[in-house]
């Protein structure tokens, strides 16, 4: 297995496997939504994890955060804005490769610490992350309320 770095926003593997992973987008928002995200972080990466034949196999993107990322000490902070596997290559160490190459990209953007953020009921997410080695720093509901005017 191999696995690549890219901040090609074109790149036709990573945009394929993220089609799989948010098929409610088509290419061009895909890579809308990426050149917008690359455009307002101060790092961000694709990894793309290939077989042998060089078929993708799954994918991660990676961004650094300079703000303050919930569970954290220091700052720049690698976070884990995504990652999917093709479910046919699922139970054989790419998501944790993906996630050793994340980690030595982002120590070599001085980061110090790798986050990342599930669902409360994403039951798959939560044991996933837990396998890659995450620990659960806190939990949080978030709310909202409209602001009617008066």
């Amino acid at each position: 297995m191999k696995v690549r770095i890219t901040q090609d926003v074109s790149d036709p593997d990573w945009l394929a496997l993220r089609g799989a992973f948010i098929p409610e987008l088509d290419q061009h928002q895909q890579q809308a939504f990426l050149k917008s995200f690359a455009a307002s972080s101060v790092g961000f990466a694709g990894l793309v994890a290939q077989d042998d034949g060089g078929n993708a196999m799954g994918f991660a993107e990676v961004s650094v955060r300079t703000d303050y990322v919930n569970g954290c000490q220091y700052r720049p902070a690698l976070y884990l804005e995504g990652i999917y596997v093709a479910p046919q290559y699922r139970g054989r160490g790419v998501a944790s490769a993906l996630c050793a190459a994340a980690e030595r990209w982002g120590h070599e953007h001085g980061c110090r610490e790798f986050a990342s953020d599930v669902y409360l009921d994403d039951d798959n997410s939560l044991a996933a992350h837990a396998g890659l080695g995450f620990e659960e720093t806190e939990r949080v509901a978030y709310f909202r309320k409209p602001i009617t005017q008066s």
